[in-house]
């Protein structure tokens, strides 16, 4: 969340529960009040009470008003809702061209850990006239530009997916009767003013979509993904946005980091160049806030629940590489459908024994709305599970355990979960892979898809690490890892957490990370290859003093923290923004060195890069590294951008170089015989379930002329393959020595096959030749026929690996 001042937050109201079915004794809405609810769908029962599903025998009234109802929830409610359309057509379109009398429309608000999606197969299959939308907090009754906050900063945790809509948008209850109403929204016209974990997915809007309140109230978003809006989008005071894999008709507004990636239809990049001068003052330039990237490198798509006629399904997208446009296939091309009967289907008060029995017996996981206490890890330890929540499903660890640990397997598919820290210390929350993790299948990533984790704020949680990612390969799409700056057990030692994700990983993409309010880095990317597209993220309001908030001796910690050892890493579109506040620190100033903190290296890139002090002391003394102006001062709002972090050659770095004489009579010498080019395979040739390619080494001479007539080895090892984009283990090169030319005793060393078939190949240290104690001197040359064999789902391109070649005597 981000606010330019603090402001307060209201106290959770009393709990009350909404279930399928259930009487909604009277509820006003646009000054018509609803007692009657059709009964529940037979079919409901398969899901819950939390579940309710819309057919077409609910009218539009019926359905707006349960609708509103399950709208009401507190911000830290325990309740969680899921509300779904069959395949239809709901409302009437009727009043489209003027919605402030528009009749018999589908017209409601959407709170908190409230879900509503279509069951159809294409988001067209269900068609709403009207609209699902969600308002800012009206803090000024009598005059809201007064007050742009709280605004929609709060308005978490809530969603829609799989839907068409057909916007026609009137205000609802008290709020109709204001002469000012909030909810009222332009003809075609529908308003998403949210801020984190409220995704929009698989939703097609024919018109137009704000994302901003009325009067233009602050904002703190947000997310879009496989969706089509065919009219503006208007961002307007949105700080910042991330919009995937879509397509809109025309995008306006937004205030400091707006990201596209495969979107159709988006604005060009202009961050960080001047747009404009306010007033036409050249002393006050106004710049530019969007990046857009033209393709996706790769994507996942949500798995999500559907009709297949009368049967339930799961469909599970395919993860696709380099995309832009939404994709709402489900054929098999696009995925698969798997059947409900293959799911185990866990509704409120399920355990982590029984969840655990399921996973074991080899069922996939469907979480209804609930709020599940857990006293040990759900345990995914079967490659290609499927975890899928419902409602804002939520894990609690109650014994300092994580709440979901994935075993070392690949392609694992967890989303639509939150997960909340419980009051006795958890190591990590979601863990993906055992440390060390290695298992992996490109093709086939572990996607985490609308993840969401809280440390505080419905009471007093800690967790050291919030997300730690240890297998190769691994998609996070869509994440949300916040330390509570508000609500209950909210504390610099009461609701205590290091670091929100922490990627150990090689290879692993993330694309829409918003992570917050940690004590010590929010990220830490240790893994090679990795690559972030958008990324936001508040430092702590909370340090008390500077030196409760130093890294060894440098100033905070960066939010964004890239290991000092990672030698390729791409992270594009970030946002860090600092609020010291005045009342944890009595006003005195703290300072952050470095919003984004990585190594000077060639392979090491960092685009469209803004640094922002909202409010409070202190504020981040430069963006990357020691580039970029201080976000400090006076004040609040202050802006600072970075359009490119690179560097061509890394300053820690030496370049050795070393003579070496023709060797002396009564000396042990080896070299390479000839011309050391590069020893090229070509291209490797499909064989079944493998790529295979051959070649040799250029050949090593070895001399040896000493009396003692010692023994000698060469050996050698190789490194990984290289490419810019992908590497695989040196474990699959293997190879057969030989003496080419015979002499001083010189024997070939054993054959090394490739680890496609066992072992681990030449990365390990493996002996070329050798010549035992007491052999004759003289000269002979080594060389080696190579072999490499490696799975056929290594993404294709040109790869490089150093071959190591070492004497011992």
């Amino acid at each position: 969340m981000t606010q330019r001042t603090r402001a307060g937050h209201p106290s959770a109201r009393s709990r009350r529960r909404l279930g399928a079915g259930a009487a909604i004794a009277a509820l006003a809405i646009g000054g018509t009040v609803f007692t009657a609810m059709p009964a529940a769908a037979a079919d409901a029962d398969l899901f819950g009470p939390n579940v309710t599903i819309f057919d077409e025998t609910w009218t539009a009234d019926q359905i707006s008003a349960a609708l509103q109802a399950a709208s009401q929830e507190a911000e830290f409610s325990q309740n969680r809702h899921q509300f779904f359309f069959k395949p239809g057509t709901y409302g009437s379109a009727a009043g489209q061209n003027n919605p402030t009398t528009a009749t018999g429309i589908v017209n409601s608000e959407l709170g908190y850990y409230q879900a509503v999606a279509g069951l159809g197969a294409s988001p067209e299959d269900v068609r709403i006239n009207g609209s699902i939308h969600v308002e800012p907090v009206r803090a000024c009754e009598a005059n809201p530009w007064d007050c742009q906050q709280p605004g929609s900063l709060t308005r978490f945790w809530r969603s829609m997916s799989n839907l068409t809509f057909n916007p026609i948008q009137r205000a609802i209850g008290a709020d109709a009767a204001r002469p000012f109403p909030s909810g009222t929204a332009d003809a075609h016209q529908m308003r998403f003013a949210v801020s984190q974990a409220a995704p929009l997915r698989r939703i097609n809007i024919e018109g137009k979509l704000t994302l901003m309140g009325r009067v233009g109230e602050y904002a703190s978003g947000g997310y879009l993904a496989n969706s089509r809006v065919t009219g503006e989008v208007l961002s307007g005071s949105q700080q910042q946005w991330f919009t995937r894999n879509s397509s809109v008709g025309t995008w306006n507004g937004g205030v400091w980091n707006m990201v596209f990636s495969g979107v159709q239809g988006a604005p060009a990049t202009d961050f960080g160049t001047i747009v404009k001068y306010t007033n036409n003052d050249p002393n006050r330039p106004e710049y530019g806030n969007k990046t857009t990237i033209a393709e996706t490198p790769l994507v996942r798509e949500a798995p999500f629940l559907y009709l297949d006629g009368s049967d339930y399904e799961v469909f599970v997208p395919k993860a696709k590489a380099n995309s832009s446009g939404y994709d709402w296939s489900t054929d098999a091309s696009a995925g698969q459908s798997i059947p409900l009967s293959d799911f185990y289907i866990a509704k409120e008060g399920a355990t982590a024994a029984q969840l655990n029995a399921a996973l074991a017996a080899g069922k996939h996981l469907l979480l209804t709305p609930a709020v599940y206490q857990l006293d040990a890890p759900l345990h995914v330890d079967r490659a290609g599970t499927v975890v899928l929540g419902l409602g804002y499903a939520s894990l609690v660890p109650t014994a300092g355990n994580a709440a979901i640990a994935v075993g070392d397997v690949p392609g694992v598919k967890i989303a639509g979960i939150t997960v909340d820290a419980g009051t006795t210390q958890s190591d990590v929350l979601v863990q993906v892979g055992p440390d060390g993790a290695s298992a992996s299948t490109p093709s086939d990533p572990t996607t985490l898809s609308d993840v969401f984790i809280r440390v505080g704020g419905a009471w007093a949680g800690k967790a050291e690490t919030s997300i730690e990612v240890n297998s190769p390969d691994t998609l996070l799409d869509h994440i949300w890892a916040w330390r509570a700056d508000h609500g209950e057990g909210v504390g610099w030692t009461s609701n205590v957490g290091d670091h929100g994700v922490v990627v150990n990983g090689d290879n692993v993409t993330a694309l829409g990370l918003f992570v917050e309010h940690y004590q010590k880095n929010q990220v830490v990317w240790n893994g090679e290859r990795g690559r972030t597209i958008f990324y936001q993220s508040e430092i702590p309001y909370d340090p008390p003093t500077q030196g409760a908030y130093m890294d060894g001796t440098r100033l905070g910690y960066a939010s964004y923290r890239v290991g000092d050892n990672v030698r390729q890493h791409l992270a594009q579109g970030l946002g860090v923004y600092s609020f010291f506040d005045n009342q944890y620190n009595g006003s005195k100033d703290i300072f952050v060195e470095s919003g984004v903190q990585v190594p000077q290296k060639p392979g090491v890139r960092v685009e469209s890069a803004v640094s922002v002090k909202l409010n409070g002391t202190g504020g981040i003394n430069h963006i990357v590294n020691g580039l970029g102006d201080a976000a400090a001062g006076a004040g609040g709002g202050i802006t600072k951008l970075l359009r490119v972090y690179e560097t061509a050659v890394d300053p820690n770095a030496q370049t050795l170089q070393v003579t070496v004489p023709v060797g002396a009579p009564g000396e042990f010498v080896w070299s390479i015989d000839g011309t050391n080019g590069i020893v090229d395979l070509g291209t490797a040739v499909e064989n079944g379930d493998r790529f295979e390619a051959s070649g040799s080494i250029n050949p090593v001479r070895v001399t040896d002329t000493r009396r003692s007539r010692a023994a000698w080895s060469v050996s050698a090892q190789v490194s990984d393959f290289d490419s810019n984009v992908a590497s695989f283990s040196g474990k699959y090169l293997g190879w057969t020595p030989s003496v080419v030319e015979a002499g001083g005793g010189a024997a070939a060393g054993d054959p090394v096959e490739s680890g496609f078939d066992s072992g681990d190949g030449l990365s390990k240290s493996s002996t070329l030749g050798h010549a035992a104690s007491g052999h004759e001197k003289g000269s002979a040359k080594l060389g080696a026929e190579l072999d490499l064999k490696l799975p056929v789902d290594v993404t294709d391109g040109t790869y490089k690996a150093t071959l190591t070649i070492t004497g011992l005597s």
